[in-house]
């Protein structure tokens, strides 16, 4: 099975750093989910990635929260890891 290398915080520079300092803070997570990390071999992908996540996560029919637990369950019922 083929396996995508990530691009962890430890080797983050750049664009790319100040773009997971931004989802720290934005999201109030301690660390970078492997989702942003698997696409941030190319800043203007993982900017991307991040800028319609923020869309995606603000208040609309949906709380934040509410949004924020469906994406854990549908992690947790994809398998996904952190």
């Amino acid at each position: 099975m083929p396996s995508i290398k990530l691009v962890t915080e430890k080797e983050a520079s750049g664009r790319i750093k100040e773009i997971y300092e931004d989802i720290k803070t934005t999201m109030g997570w301690s660390f970078v989910p492997e989702t942003f990390q698997m696409v941030a071999h190319e800043p203007s992908h993982l900017e991307s990635y991040w800028t319609n996540y923020k869309l995606i996560m603000t208040p609309g029919r949906l709380d934040v929260k509410t949004k924020k637990l469906i994406a854990y369950l549908v992690s947790v019922m994809n398998n996904c890891g952190l």
